[in-house]
Formats: C-alpha cells, structure tokens, sequence
C-alpha cells in the first residue's frame, strides 16, 4: 500500500531509549503507588490487556504479570480483585483480562481471532439453544458450564490435534461470550463464572461505546509500547486493521507515532510524544516476568533491543527444548539479565535451573530477594534453588 505524502519520517530510538521506553511504559520501573485490591485495578487500567493462560508451575501468567508490577498481592489475587465488576475476558493480544471500562466497545462487535472459528460453531450447535443457554444464565448466573443444564454433544473444534469442548452447552457459551451477551465474572476452582453483563458490569454496560477498531488499535499500542508494523501475534485479532488505511490516518492526526529502533529495519507505531512521557524511577528491584508478559510479545523486538532471545518452549516436545517447559525471564535494571524455570512442591518454590545470560553479572542478592517475595505470594516457606547459575 502506498503511504500518504504527508507522512512524516519515523522517529529513531536507540536501542537503550527503547529499552528505556518500554520497561517504562509496560509498567516494570516501579510497582503500582497503591497495593492490593487498588494497584491490581490501576495495573490493568494502565496495562489494557493481561494475556491469559491457564498452565500454572508457580502462578500462570496472570498472576506473574500482576506480581511484577504491585505489592500486598498473593497468587490468584488478580482474579479476586477485579471480577466481579472490574474486568471482563475477551480477545485483545489473543484471549485477555480486560477492564470493565474496554466492554462498550467490544459490545455487539463479536471481536475474535481468525483461529476462533465463530461460523462453525453456530453451524454446529442445534437450532434455539443459545437462546436456551441464555435464559438459564440470566435465571442462575453466575454459574459455571458445569452448573447449567447438559445439552448433549456437539462436534468438537480441531485445531491441528488439539480438541476443543464437546458438550453443546460449553460451545453455546463460548458463541455468547464471544457476542458479549455473557461474561466472565470470575472463577470457581478452576471453573469460569459466566453472568450477563447486566449484573457483572452494571456501571458501564449502559455506556456508549464508539468506533471498535480505531480504539482498538490505539489501546494496542499503548498496551505494547512499541507495535511493529510487519506483523505478528501481537497484533491477534486486528490483523486486518493492521492493513487497512487507519494506522496511517492515525499517523496523520498525530495520535500516533512511526518509530524505528536504531540498527533494525522493522518500523513501529508508538504513542504519540512517547519521549515526553514520565516514568517511575527504577525502584532497583529483580522481576520474574510471565513468558506472555506485554514485554515479550513481541519476541524479535526482545531480541534486537534487550539482546534477549527468548522462545517459550511449553508446546515444544521435551528433547527439542533449549532451556526448559515454563521458563521465566529475569527483568533488571532495564534489562533481561536471565532466565529460571520453577515450580511449587506444597510448601517449597522449588527452582530447577537458573541461566544468567551471556556477558551479563546476575546480581545474587536482587535474584534471592525476588524468589523470597515470589514464594511468599505463593504461600510457600522456603526457595531451593540451584547454588550455581548456568550461562546462556
């Protein structure tokens, strides 16, 4: 596509002010001025999207997000301090913890990613049962999937070996989260709590909602600092904006800005007077970072401006992993200065190995205080950690 004439030259970070920049931006200087129930409201204010996955060594990813970035938490605090009323699920950079604020505009848009696959389950569920499916929420939400009346199978969602719900219920209500016509309103053990919005989100449901993609896109870039133009999974479910003429107009309005980091070739849309803003002050503190952390989206910017490679090895088969199942990078000082893969044994946060990265002094001290706040979230007593650091 042909760029307007008017468009101006991109901005060229350093690869230390992008570095700067993002640690900054994605909230990873210092933690959130207020803790508990209010900081985990203000991080996702702040944050837009919280990835979601439900794989849990030492807290998912959810948890790890939340605990980088505000103290007075434990694990699973996130969930319990903002459902109900303060968030919602849906897709942004994939399937996201939202804040209540986002739902007017994801209303009646049946945003999804190109895997989800919509058509196909409304051709596969039986005629009349969503209609069904709602009325029964409305009467008993919140309630589980497990909760509603069983509607006999449907055929399950492939994708590429991996099987989606096979009961008829399930995928009803995975078509009305989609529609926003359910939400997520919390959890129940491992179980998502779906109520209509009118109960989970009174105090924006009725709220005008706006133009979705051209909010979306501004929220995205605010969300990952830095949002390459070439593509990628970062931009999920606004591939198609990311095509479209709107980039560039927002370009124009001067609500966004093209930036390039200095020795790679990729461009990048960041918020507009991105080098006005002002950050906390590094707070010097060691941060274990989820592997769906907002800072790792993006994995060849990780690369080019932290000298970071980074690859989560969970869906690769055992012997063709380079470091490890559920590994963790290590934030420091504006820098990923490692890596550690753990896990919860009752009581004990037991680390399997620890990698310094190559070139980089690992300091002992900052790592030892991070594992004894990390275990403390996680209610356990004690850390057991490898006595010598691996090189990467």
């Amino acid at each position: 596509m042909k760029r307007p004439a008017s468009r101006p030259d991109p901005l060229v970070l350093s690869r230390e002010e992008a570095r700067a920049f993002l640690t900054g931006q994605l909230g990873l200087l210092g933690v959130e001025p207020q803790a508990g129930a209010a900081g985990v409201r203000s991080m996702l204010a702040a944050r837009r999207a919280v990835q979601l996955d439900p794989l849990d060594p030492m807290g998912n990813n959810a948890d790890l997000v939340a605990l980088a970035r505000v103290d007075g938490l434990a694990k699973g605090d996130l969930f319990r301090h903002v459902f109900p009323g303060h968030a919602f699920e849906h897709f942004a950079k994939e399937r996201c913890l939202l804040p209540a604020a986002a739902f007017p505009y994801y209303r009646d848009q049946s945003a999804q990613t190109p895997w989800w696959r919509l058509g196909e389950r409304l051709e596969r569920l039986p005629k009349g049962l969503l209609e069904k499916v709602l009325e029964e929420v409305r009467e008993k939400g919140p309630a589980t999937a497990g909760e509603l009346t069983h509607h006999g199978p449907v055929e399950p969602i492939d994708w590429a070996g991996w099987k989606g719900t096979g009961r008829a219920t399930a995928m009803a209500l995975e078509v009305l989260w989609t529609r926003c016509q359910i939400v997520v309103c919390g959890r129940r053990g491992r179980d998502k709590l779906f109520d209509i919005p009118e109960r989970a989100l009174p105090e924006v449901v009725a709220q005008p909602g706006g133009d979705f993609e051209r909010w979306a896109l501004l929220e995205r870039v605010e969300a990952a600092g830095l949002l390459a133009r070439a593509g990628g999974a970062h931009w999920s479910m606004l591939s198609e904006v990311r095509t479209s003429p709107l980039p560039d107009q927002l370009v124009e309005e001067g609500l966004l800005v093209p930036v390039r980091v200095e020795g790679a070739p990729r461009e990048y849309l960041a918020p507009a007077a991105l080098r006005a803003r002002r950050f906390l002050d590094d707070d010097a503190r060691m941060r274990i970072l989820g592997p769906l952390d907002p800072l790792l989206w993006d994995r060849l910017l990780v690369r080019h401006a932290f000298d970071f490679e980074y690859v989560w090895e969970v869906y690769k088969p055992a012997a063709l992993r380079k470091w490890g199942w559920y590994v963790c990078p290590l934030r420091h000082h504006r820098a990923l200065v490692g890596r550690l893969e753990g896990r919860l044994e009752g009581e004990v946060l037991k680390v399997l190995k620890i990698w310094r990265e190559r070139g980089v002094r690992l300091d002992e001290d900052a790592l030892d205080e991070a594992l004894a706040r990390h275990a403390a979230a996680c209610g356990a007593q004690k850390v057991k950690r490898p006595p010598r650091l691996r090189r990467v």
